[in-house]
């Protein structure tokens, strides 16, 4: 019953007064990365199976996704939680702090690496983040030297360098809103587009230019957005031998049977590459609470103690058994006591 009272309370408060306008509710919500998706749901259903409360609805909206709507408002209409393939941005937290969500709690999940798989039925792909770049970028150097970009014209990985195969450039990949996405651009095409001492500098000179040229996938049908949901990319790559999809590890280790992930810079993608950062394409996987919602929507922080424990999130976990790749042990013990002080959210190093 005290519950219950609990979510009516913030519901009255957060609409006005309007209790009736909207029911309580009784259930925690999570929306954001697809990445992190199938961790949070797992924790989740575990949670739902294991104490009084009820099961969280998780949904898989993007990392750009949910923290738009996690931003909107304080209020049961409002998620609780968002998930998030890469660290909140400091304009997202000016968004959040215009719409009233002022309190957050940051958490680091753990680690994880984004892969370029293809199908076991073709040949793996050895491939380095110069020809990465070159592949999937929109504008490249030009083929005389000159300090220019033009248009990419490559048609197959052959076009970009003749040791990789000649088959026709198609990648599968999430869309802009996507922290996957994101995360891609940030580590392997500008990791790739650095290999050019000249766009380099630009970075110096002119880092909005510089990030354009760097970020900026083309979109001549080499690259297609496949949407948030990778299942369906690791479904696509099985059914065409010829494409390669780009996604979290975690896919890629739950379909280890049908698809393989691309040496990146001579590293393959593996859980221990990945952990001790030798893999160049790996990331930071987090989850953000509004601290509002604490104590009002009933189980936060009881679902909070379920994802941080050492049977969850620990070296021997089952996020591990689901693909997570852990935080070492300083670090798992720094969150967990983030979570248990409701540490507010700070971006000094963002």
């Amino acid at each position: 019953m005290r519950k219950t009272i609990a979510v009516a309370a913030l519901a009255a408060v957060t609409l006005g007064g309007t209790a009736e306008a909207q029911s309580a509710r009784d259930y925690i919500s999570i929306v954001g990365s697809s990445t992190v998706y199938p961790f949070a749901t797992v924790v989740a259903e575990t949670f739902g199976k294991s104490t009084e409360f009820k099961t969280p609805k998780v949904e898989s909206t993007g990392s750009g996704g949910g923290l738009k709507l996690f931003c909107e408002g304080i209020g049961v209409e409002h998620p609780d939680i968002t998930n998030a393939s890469r660290r909140i941005k400091s304009s997202e937290v000016d968004r959040c702090a215009g719409n009233g969500v002022t309190d957050i709690l940051e958490v680091k999940v753990g680690y994880d690496g984004i892969v370029l798989a293809n199908s076991r039925a073709t040949d793996r792909l050895e491939i380095s983040l110069k020809d990465l770049w070159l592949a999937l970028a929109a504008e490249v150097p030009a083929a005389d030297g000159s300090e220019t970009l033009v248009a990419n014209g490559a048609q197959t990985w052959a076009d970009v360098n003749p040791d990789l195969p000649a088959v026709k450039i198609e990648v599968l990949g999430p869309p802009p809103t996507s922290g996957t996405r994101d995360a891609f651009v940030e580590l392997a095409m500008e990791g790739g587009c650095k290999h050019f001492d000249w766009i380099k500098a630009m970075k110096k000179s002119d880092k909005s230019h510089y990030k354009a040229v760097c970020h900026t996938i083309r979109e001549d049908g080499a690259f297609i957005e496949a949407g948030e949901n990778d299942n369906l990319i690791v479904q696509k790559l099985d059914a065409n031998p010829n494409a390669y999809g780009v996604f979290g590890f975690s896919f890629l280790d739950q379909n280890s049977d049908k698809l393989q992930g691309s040496l990146v810079n001579g590293v393959e993608p593996e859980f221990e590459n990945i952990s001790d950062g030798s893999y160049p394409v790996s990331r930071a996987l987090y989850f953000y609470v509004k601290k509002a919602h604490v104590g009002s929507v009933p189980g936060i922080e009881e679902f909070l103690s379920e994802f941080s424990a050492e049977k969850a999130w620990g070296p021997d976990g089952y996020l591990a058994d689901k693909g997570l790749i852990p935080m070492p042990d300083a670090e798992r013990d720094q969150f967990r006591g983030d979570i248990m002080s409701m540490k507010n959210l700070e971006l000094a190093s963002n």
